[in-house]
């Protein structure tokens, strides 16, 4: 077998700095009164979702996100929460993926998605000048500027500069994907942060829909330099409606020919007691690649898994 442990030596400086901005994140939610909380990584089911594969374990189920039990935290009285934890999902792998990797989610009551947008900012900064990158970041060749606010551009907005295309009719043409990967994405964030907001009702299964427009879902994405590096939105709190959804969900993956996962029904029984919240869940191995000018995943992390 050959010894690739040649590799850990020059990973030092990435995962010293790795370590810098974890405490960093951990320094700025203790300064703001929220809790860090641990959930369990192994559970009897996970929400449904038509693009995430959940990686089974015995008869439960490696999570691919804490968020079901944080928000059952937040059921509970809990009010500003936050977790850093390994995720898992199954067959993903690629220059900015890993079947396991680092997440950071945190999640706020009496608040909204917009709330989540400035909490983006200020924590991106401060990580960044832990890091010695108080103002600016360079990745791939772009100089990104971190001085807020951030651009913010909905997703009909984005569609229609950057593709030509109206997002509902290509979501109609089952397009959207597509277009938003190859079209739209590249084109974010390539100067300073942008925040991508306001998805199609149908793409935020676990999100509110906007009041007084219930065609796009109070949801947002947090692109720097064509990177997608957090997923947030106001949370929906009607069990009935979120079942009703889990099951669209589930008939989809039935069709396609994929596992249906269980439903998680103590999520569900707890959901009704939730005060209104916003949360979000942000990708920590991709965000040291961008502060340190990596250009694959494998560069910030130990041991990816054919080290293993």
């Amino acid at each position: 077998m050959v010894d690739q442990d040649w590799e850990l030596p020059g990973k030092a400086k990435a995962l010293k700095l790795r370590a810098v901005v974890f405490q960093a994140l951990r320094d700025f939610f203790a300064q703001r009164g929220f809790l860090e909380v641990e959930t369990p990584v192994r559970i009897p089911a996970s929400a449904p979702e038509a693009h995430i594969e959940t990686v089974a374990s015995g008869d439960w189920f490696l999570h691919p996100s804490p968020e079901l039990c944080m928000k059952r935290l937040l059921a509970a009285g809990y009010e500003k929460i936050f977790q850093i934890c390994k995720c898992f999902r199954g067959g993903e792998r690629g220059d900015l993926h890993l079947p396991e990797f680092t997440m950071l989610e945190w999640y706020r009551v009496n608040c909204d998605y917009h709330i989540l947008m400035k909490d983006c900012e200020a924590l991106i900064t401060a990580a960044a000048a832990a890091a010695g990158r108080p103002s600016v970041i360079h990745w791939r060749g772009e100089t990104i500027n971190l001085a807020p606010p951030w651009e913010r551009l909905t997703v009909r907005e984005a569609s229609s500069r950057y593709a030509g295309v109206d997002s509902d009719e290509a979501l109609r043409q089952d397009r959207f994907n597509e277009i938003l990967v190859e079209a739209v994405e590249p084109r974010l964030g390539k100067k300073a942060p942008c925040f991508l907001y306001e998805y199609p009702a149908a793409l935020g299964s676990l999100a509110r829909l906007k009041s007084g427009d219930p065609r796009v879902a109070e949801r947002f994405e947090l692109y720097i330099a064509g990177l997608e590096l957090a997923n947030a939105f106001s949370e929906l709190t009607d069990p009935t409606e979120q079942r009703r959804r889990f099951e669209v969900v589930q008939r989809e993956r039935v069709l396609a020919g994929e596992t249906v996962p269980p439903s998680p029904e103590s999520f569900l029984a707890a959901l009704g007691r939730m005060p209104e919240a916003a949360g979000i869940a942000l990708g920590l191995d991709r965000l040291v690649m961008l502060l340190v000018d990596a250009d694959r995943i494998d560069a910030v992390v130990a041991f990816p898994p054919e080290l293993l």
